[in-house]
């Protein structure tokens, strides 16, 4: 099991949280003016790479509140936690 740290409640064990996806990925500005593959790539493609991943999180069963982790996907360990709209602390190996 992972030992996630919540940046308000402190370190918590997995089962707290909800998985939220890939992190980082921007919607369109004008999200109208996009065809269907364009909308249909923005909300379903991800990179879903091997090794360090940024991915959203929520403490469902806890404060509720969203943030950021870098996890390798290979070990599970998790190299930083940080808050949403902050730059990421590293960088994923597929650059995102």
């Amino acid at each position: 099991m992972l030992l996630i740290h919540c940046p308000w409640c402190g370190p918590r064990n997995e089962d707290e949280f909800s998985y939220g996806g890939e992190a980082h990925i921007v919607r369109p500005a004008a999200p109208e003016a996009e065809s269907d593959a364009q909308w249909a790539d923005y909300l379903f493609m991800r990179t879903n790479r091997k090794g360090l991943n940024l991915e959203r999180w929520v403490h469902t069963h806890g404060c509720g509140r969203w943030f950021n982790v870098a996890r390798d996907t290979v070990t599970h360990r998790i190299e930083a936690v940080y808050g949403m709209g902050e730059a990421p602390p590293v960088q994923s190996r597929g650059g995102g």
